[in-house]
């Protein structure tokens, strides 16, 4: 019986340590189990409070629920424009210059504050609208838009807080923020949702945690970016040039991306929006895949020399990443549709095809969130009227199609609009980095 002697584990060991390699897959090891067990506890806290939230919110109150979060996404979407872009682009250039990175920062948090102000202008009345017409009293509206409040300013500066440790790496602590946020939100919506299941109780317990962990993240990125820096107008130029370029796109995507859910709730009932936003957090696992690689891969990509094999390397192994992992997840949930569903409740039951296609259109998403922020981390924008021509076309085309007062009907509408999305920025993607040389 051969015997494997501890000097040929130790040579062998030694030479592990002396490959070149070595020190590159340890760093990447410990990163990615830092931010993989962090992002799972933060996911886990999160899907748990939306958990909580669906089980105890009655059916018309979590559907005007649904509808205020996606309205929350909208307007963070139109008060960005591109800007978060553009700061990562701009601070991607001089991450370790403590002031420069700082006036970049001033600059972009200066620009969020002015998108703001227009798209509280724009979606309030459109979101007015909706929750009447879902049969909410105006006393409802009123308070439930005023909740929404707290979370919205939160969101204008912790997206391009987040840019600076992210550059630097420097990720335990934005995680320790992120977990303390899910703790603190979980807490609170145990607490209310038992004694006052009402909507707008769920959204402030949503926004609450999120303003007291803006606060920490402020602390987090000065300590890289100086914080008495003034905005930069050169900086400004830059990130607007960009804006310019995106903000078209991303008025698109404020309809586009929300179209199920307006459509649903103009033309289907108060259940249908409902059962489409239960099985929208179904696909929140999927943030766990987004947030790992927003916050490992992308900005080191943003750093990377322009040159075509070494971008074509590490898109290929991110796709390769996120198809391994999404087959995983729809493996799992076509092969156990009604334990999922016991999850959600027994309002929900009997949605297992809609699950598969949910989760299914939340794959496709990812994959083009993915190819947006690799392409765009390098200042690569397609032209927002060719994508919103593309992308026109691909949401009214299936219209002649699918039955947009049932659930599965906007379903189906969505995963046409998301394969012909993904085909559109991932094409554009490898095509940039072709244009490069080797």
């Amino acid at each position: 019986m051969n015997v494997i002697k501890p000097t040929f584990l130790k040579d062998t060991l030694i030479k592990l340590k002396q490959h070149p390699k070595y020190e590159t897959v340890i760093n990447w090891g410990k990163l990615i189990s830092v931010t993989g067990s962090a992002q799972i506890l933060i996911q886990a806290l999160g899907f748990a409070s939306g958990i909580l939230v669906i089980r105890l919110l009655p059916v018309e109150e979590y559907a005007l629920y649904t509808l205020a979060n996606t309205m929350l996404g909208t307007m963070t979407i139109l008060a960005d424009g591109g800007i978060s872009t553009g700061i990562m682009s701009q601070g991607a250039k001089v991450w370790q210059d403590k002031e420069k990175l700082g006036a970049v920062l001033a600059t972009g948090l200066r620009l969020r504050r002015k998108f703001a102000v227009g798209s509280l202008l724009v979606a309030t009345p459109v979101l007015m609208y909706l929750l009447l017409h879902n049969n909410a009293s105006w006393l409802s509206t009123i308070l439930i838009v005023g909740a929404l409040i707290p979370a919205f300013f939160a969101a204008l500066s912790d997206s391009l807080l987040e840019i600076v440790p992210k550059l630097h790496q420097d990720i335990v602590p934005l995680q320790k923020n992120q977990v303390s946020v899910g703790i603190v939100r979980f807490l609170l919506l145990g607490l209310t949702m038992f004694i006052f299941p009402w909507a707008f109780i769920a959204l402030l317990a949503n926004g609450i945690p999120r303003v007291i962990g803006n606060i920490k993240l402020r602390k987090i990125a000065e300590v890289f970016a100086d914080k008495t820096q003034k905005s930069d107008p050169e900086v400004e130029k830059e990130v607007m040039q960009i804006v310019k370029r995106i903000l078209p796109g991303a008025i698109y995507f404020c309809i586009s991306g929300q179209i199920t859910i307006w459509l649903i709730s103009v033309f289907g009932n108060t259940t249908a929006v409902a059962q489409l936003g239960a099985l929208g957090r179904l696909a929140v696992l999927l943030n766990i895949i987004n947030v790992l690689i927003n916050t490992l891969i992308v900005p080191r990509f943003a750093r990377l020399e322009p040159k075509r094999n070494d971008l074509l390397k590490k898109v290929f192994y991110t796709v390769c990443l996120i198809v391994l992992l999404s087959g995983v997840l729809l493996l799992l949930v076509a092969l156990f549709p009604d334990q999922i569903l016991m999850v959600l409740g027994n309002a929900y039951k009997g949605l297992s095809y809609e699950m598969i296609l949910s989760v299914l259109i939340g794959c496709i998403n990812l994959g083009i969130s993915i190819f947006i922020s690799l392409s765009s981390s390098r200042g690569w924008v397609i032209n927002p009227f060719l994508t919103m021509g593309f992308n026109i076309f691909g949401t009214i085309f299936p219209l002649f199609f699918v039955d947009v007062s049932t659930i599965t009907g906007v379903l189906m509408l969505s995963l046409f609009s998301a394969v012909w999305g993904l085909l559109i920025y991932g094409t554009f993607t490898f095509l940039q980095i072709f244009k490069l040389d080797k």
